[in-house]
């Protein structure tokens, strides 16, 4: 059964993290089973990288395109234990302590999250991202309670082989659009550039 097309978009829920544990010789990656982080607040990812016009015979004759990913940020009601670990490289001690040290390596994951929709719900995944400590803040209980958030900066790079982002879309089928949260869905390129041929011959 085939999604219904969207108007509008709005709202962000279910962001979940998928660790890289593993790279392949050929630059593939192994994920994680993509883990829940709890508490979206928002999210702003810009585009990183512009097109560029080469002129030749005194007319645009090709353009470059200057896909460096995505840079932002997501803010969340608080960074989870396992996200501090997992990502941020954070050590437990044997008291149950979370420890951060300065040379802590940073991992990489993809970003799974999705932004309501009039009609569904449009899946996004950001497959090689890595994120940064948030800061350290809150403030002294007034009458009224301040919630403070932590805000992780982002920065989504390609895969090796030129892959960045997915999202689904009307055309999305129901197993894959179902299955979403449960692996990273990773794309068929040569299977997606075929298919964008055919409907553009038939168009």
């Amino acid at each position: 059964m085939a999604l219904k097309k969207n108007k509008v978009k709005y709202g962000l829920n279910m962001v979940h993290y998928a660790k890289i544990t593993a790279w392949s010789d050929d630059g593939v990656p192994t994920f994680a089973t993509p883990v829940r982080l709890p508490g979206a607040v928002s999210l702003s990812v810009d585009a990183s990288g512009e097109a560029s016009n080469f002129y030749a015979d005194n007319v645009v004759y090709f353009v470059i395109n200057n896909n460096a990913g995505y840079e932002g940020d997501l803010e969340v009601a608080l960074v989870t234990t396992d996200f501090a670990m997992e990502i941020l490289g954070e050590l437990l001690d044997d008291k149950g302590v979370l420890v951060e040290k300065n040379d802590a390596e940073l991992a990489q994951f993809a970003l799974l999250f999705e932004f309501e929709g009039d009609k569904n719900k449009i899946r996004h995944v950001l497959y090689c991202c890595s994120a940064s400590r948030p800061k350290t803040e809150s403030s002294t209980k007034e009458e009224s309670t301040e919630v403070k958030t932590e805000t992780l900066s982002l920065k989504s790079t390609a895969l090796p082989n030129g892959l960045v982002k997915c999202k689904t879309c009307e055309k999305t089928d129901e197993t894959t659009y179902n299955n979403w949260y449960k692996s990273v869905y990773i794309p068929n390129i040569r299977t997606a550039e075929t298919t964008t041929k055919s409907t553009k011959t038939n168009a």
